[in-house]
């Protein structure tokens, strides 16, 4: 499993003021849970991101941005963000900002226990 590791000390780094945080290896790197929901991922050169569906083409704006795109089908609400995209960390904060305003809004796919 290929994830870059300065990228995901700089993602824990900014989530780091945060209670509930879970680190999960998947999507090819490491997920962020917050709060039991998928918030952001590290990869290899970019991050992942889970944002407001209805912000979504104004994201796309941004500079590295690009839409999820898993076995042909894109998925609004998730981007991908390149290395060129976060360069700083107030770019990084900007999507870190983005993902966390979301996750507020965002359901659990965690199963209840019976």
């Amino acid at each position: 499993m290929a994830y870059n590791e300065k990228l995901t000390a700089r993602i824990r780094e900014a989530l780091a003021h945060l209670p509930n945080v879970e680190e999960k290896k998947m999507f090819r790197g490491v997920t962020f849970m917050v709060n039991d929901k998928m918030c952001i991922s590290a990869g290899d050169n970019k991050i992942m991101c889970r944002i407001e569906p209805s912000i979504h083409e104004q994201a796309l704006k941004r500079k590295g941005c690009e839409t999820v795109k898993m076995k042909g089908r894109e998925y609004k609400g998730f981007v991908y963000v390149s290395e060129e995209g976060i360069k700083t960390k107030k770019d990084l904060d900007y999507w870190v900002h983005l993902a966390l305003e979301f996750n507020k809004l965002a359901k659990s796919s965690k199963k209840k226990k019976k």
